[in-house]
């Protein structure tokens, strides 16, 4: 089993930056797959952002490129996401995801129970 913990939601205006944290804990070993999902009110989860094991290859989706940079640090067991320029349709419960992969398709066996960030225009 792995466990995920997130943290660095908040209420932020627009244009305004967050950092959210996801640290795993458990039965974890080299080599998996991070990823951020976000979910909203009436909306199905959407993948954000995808980083491999090494940090090298990394996944967007087009509505946060330019804006969002995910990061990881494996000594820590912690995977970042570098928000900026939020924007209202940012808000969002977001999640961290472990898996096998790190882009949209891929598998996640393992999911955090979400932070939220809300964007007030």
């Amino acid at each position: 089993q792995v466990q995920l913990v997130e943290s660095g939601g908040g209420l932020v205006q627009a244009g305004a930056s967050l950092r959210l944290t996801c640290t795993a804990s458990g039965r974890t070993s080299s080599g998996y797959g991070m990823g951020w999902f976000r979910q909203s009110p009436g909306k199905e989860r959407e993948f954000v952002a995808g980083i491999s094991w090494s940090g090298i290859g990394t996944y967007y989706a087009d509505s946060v490129k330019g804006r969002f940079t995910i990061s990881r640090d494996n000594a820590r067991r912690t995977v970042y996401l570098q928000m900026n320029s939020l924007k209202p349709d940012d808000t969002a419960v977001y999640y961290c995801a472990f898996g096998a992969g790190w882009r949209p398709a891929s598998r996640y066996d393992y999911w955090g129970q979400g932070t939220q960030v809300t964007v007030s225009s």
